[in-house]
């Protein structure tokens, strides 16, 4: 398949989902967030839900 050319004005438009994956360091940022939001969710859980620890 021939690679569409720029000056040539019947090239289809590259489609939104592709240029976000094409993009690496949006891709970077959303798998940084996605882990920062899921383990700080998950730590905040394990707080929240440990039983109250008994004192001698």
């Amino acid at each position: 398949m021939p690679t569409p050319d720029p000056v040539d004005p019947d090239a289809e438009p590259v489609p939104l989902g592709q240029r976000l994956f094409d993009n690496v360091f949006l891709l970077l940022a959303l798998g940084m967030g996605v882990m920062l939001v899921v383990f700080t969710g998950w730590g905040l859980w394990e707080i929240l839900t440990l039983p109250q620890g008994t004192l001698p």
